[in-house]
């Protein structure tokens, strides 16, 4: 097991075990736990009370973080020719289609995100294997496939991430930066908690949200009271 730093230790003691924060009692604490020399990503983790193996129980939708990400976000958009000009004009970095098509076949997939039209994904099926674990498959349910191209890349750069419950029915999804203002990170917390609770399956039964905890790049996680989300 590998031997806790002196600035770790420092963070965990501050930390007190057993307790559950506030949201924003937890966003300031992980500002000032986190010592890292790079702006950390602030994530949270929220535990569910659903089978992932079972459709009517999967969780999986999008949301608009009110102050974004704080991550510059690489946008492809694969459109025809008549779109281009839209993709560009909100902001995507790579517009395209065959040329982009034949980058991914060689293995390319420097992006973050993928904005396509309908027309264009049975081009996209045969690129699965490369664009599915990596999560870069365009998805009609999370605005991905749309012929509103323009309003897609835009939302995405302005901070719209995807989430998706994982097989051991956590969400993971980063929703700020610790140089962010704590309110924000507070904000963009309860922005992405208030959708999940919009989403919660009608086969789910008990207490829906079990967990939730926030911690940044290599920090300590911080646990965070449940009781306002699990009526």
């Amino acid at each position: 097991m590998a031997r806790l730093t002196k600035k770790q230790k420092e963070a965990r003691s501050k930390v007190e075990p057993n307790k559950t924060y506030t949201l924003a009692e937890a966003s300031a604490l992980v500002k000032e736990i986190t010592n890292v020399n790079f702006d950390a990503s602030v994530d949270l983790a929220v535990r569910l009370n659903v089978d992932p193996r079972k459709a009517n129980q999967m969780v999986r939708g999008v949301v608009t973080l009110p102050h974004g990400t704080g991550k510059d976000v690489k946008v492809l958009a694969l459109v025809t020719p008549d779109k281009e000009a839209e993709a560009k004009e909100a902001g995507a970095d790579y517009v395209g289609l065959d040329e982009y098509l034949d980058k991914i076949k060689g293995g390319w997939t420097d992006v973050d995100v993928i904005v396509t039209m309908p027309s264009v994904m049975g081009q996209l099926g045969p690129l699965g294997r490369i664009l599915g674990p990596r999560g870069l498959m365009p998805n009609p349910k999370t605005g991905t496939v749309t012929m509103e191209v323009g309003k897609a890349v835009s939302e995405v750069k302005a901070g719209k991430i995807d989430f998706k419950v994982d097989k051991t029915g956590i969400i993971h999804a980063a929703i700020g930066k610790a140089s962010f203002d704590a309110d924000k990170i507070a904000d963009n917390a309860k922005e992405l908690i208030a959708t999940l609770v919009k989403l919660k399956p009608q086969a789910a039964k008990g207490v829906y949200i079990k967990s939730i905890y926030m911690s940044s790049t290599m920090s300590p996680s911080v646990a965070i009271d449940t009781k306002r989300y699990t009526e």
